[in-house]
């Protein structure tokens, strides 16, 4: 299916929304947390997201959540 100028509008709409945030690993490390991820059945974004907000949840509390 081509790119059409709408489906162009609509990556920029979406893209708008989002942060990206570099995140540089040694590969060892990074392995481990493939390893992990794989175990799990999970992305590595989504394993990343989920730690960093349990992470924030249990030293700010619920109240945090916006």
């Amino acid at each position: 299916m081509p790119y059409t100028e709408a489906s162009k509008r609509a990556t920029l709409k979406y893209m708008k929304k989002l942060k990206r945030i570099p995140l540089d690993m040694q590969i060892p490390q990074y392995s481990r947390l493939k390893a992990y991820c794989d175990h799990k059945g999970k992305p590595v974004n989504t394993v990343i997201k989920e730690i960093i907000f349990e992470k924030i949840d249990s030293e700010m509390g619920e109240d945090w959540k916006n």
